[in-house]
């Protein structure tokens, strides 16, 4: 008599994971995995996109450090809640220039060598000023930088630390806020009044 061996069945998290790798999202929109639930997302309001651009200016023209940009750039993050890994996109990722990171890299990335990711809040703004914030700590990104439209603040966390950043600097529309390096330069917030 012959055994067959049977494959396990797929764990739920490795159902999430796959359902969500196959998801096919209508033009412009994205999805994310975060913390074991699935996000699907519209294309953002000119509004957020003028903030995104306002600070992708800023960084190329004043950091100390030449840095690459990438505007919607998947990372792959340590696990956090249900899933084995966090799949986030970020509305806009920084890296020095010198590592060439977004060359060459797969649609979703590790975030080795990511020195700041950047978040302008739309409709749940929660998701930003929560789930991701943990998601990018316990993925060591040094800088969290959120722009909260809700709120009219720009938040920059630092200094992660297992699962959450352990310093936050939180600056009114129309103020300076200071980047640390490798950025070093005050970032200008009046536009976004």
């Amino acid at each position: 008599m012959t055994v067959m061996a049977h494959e396990p069945a797929p764990t739920q998290e490795e159902t999430l994971l796959d359902y969500f790798l196959a998801l096919e999202t209508p033009e412009g929109f994205r999805a994310e995995l975060i913390e074991g639930e699935i996000f699907v997302s519209p294309a953002p309001d000119g509004d957020h996109e003028d903030h995104v651009s306002g600070i992708v200016r800023e960084v190329l023209r004043k950091s100390s450090t030449d840095m690459d940009v990438s505007g919607h750039k998947g990372l792959k993050l340590p696990r956090g809640g249900l899933c084995p890994k966090n799949y986030v996109i970020p509305d806009a990722t920084f890296a020095p220039r010198e590592l060439r990171l977004f060359r060459g890299a797969p649609s979703w990335m590790a975030p080795d060598g990511i020195a700041m990711v950047v978040e302008v809040t739309s409709t749940k703004p929660e998701r930003d000023r929560v789930a991701k914030r943990h998601c990018y700590a316990r993925a060591g990104i040094p800088l969290y930088l959120v722009v909260d439209r809700k709120e009219s603040v720009v938040l920059l966390f630092s200094e992660p630390m297992d699962d959450d950043y352990a310093k936050t600097l939180s600056v009114a529309f129309g103020s300076a806020l200071p980047l640390s390096a490798p950025f070093e330069f005050e970032l200008d917030t009046v536009d976004f009044l």
